[in-house]
């Protein structure tokens, strides 16, 4: 379930209720999926076959289908990242930079999780929130965020995007922003 540490204060929001509420006043959507839908072989795996990928796509399928039809996302991916991921520091340190986007970053965590650092209203600033398996985000285009993972470093997610281009980042400077906390 996901919780966000709020770094001004160091406050954490836990709770689905209560994570789904803060993040809503934040203009960010929320939801959580079943994590126990997925057959249990995947629910740990991070090294994925195209075949196991599309079990995964269709075992949400209505999900995506939801939340596509809901919010006028077009298509939708699957990304699997661990240290067996080619060029996986580089692809982090793309992630790991301040950026917004012209629409909404969407990801749905199937398997393992990751930190969303997203800023805030001005009361609030930069915000850690944690996901973890059936979480969902929905980061609004032009919100300062970037995404890094865990200790572990694995992650599961689907990406659902409206420009068919998929993932395009555009920088963010803030001199407010302290990337490590």
């Amino acid at each position: 379930m996901a919780q966000i540490r709020i770094r001004n204060t160091n406050e954490l929001v836990t709770g689905e209720e209560n994570v789904r509420s803060f993040l809503t006043d934040q203009g960010v959507l929320y939801e959580h999926w079943d994590p126990n839908k997925l057959d249990e072989p995947l629910r740990d795996k991070f090294v994925l076959t195209d075949e196991e990928k599309l079990a995964i796509l269709r075992t949400y399928e209505a999900e995506i289908r939801d939340l596509a039809e809901r919010r006028g996302y077009r298509t939708w991916d699957l990304i699997s990242l661990s240290d067996a991921t080619p060029n996986i520091e580089d692809l982090l340190k793309k992630f790991e930079q301040l950026h917004t986007h012209t629409e909404d970053e969407v990801r749905a965590i199937t398997a393992g999780n990751g930190i969303f650092i997203i800023k805030g209203s001005d009361d609030i600033g930069y915000m850690d929130v944690i996901l973890e398996a059936g979480d969902v985000i929905s980061v609004p285009e032009s919100k300062p965020h970037y995404f890094t993972l865990m200790e572990n470093r694995q992650i599961v997610a689907v990406r659902l995007f409206i420009e068919t281009e998929g993932w395009i980042a555009h920088p963010f400077e803030d001199d407010t922003f302290q990337k490590a906390q």
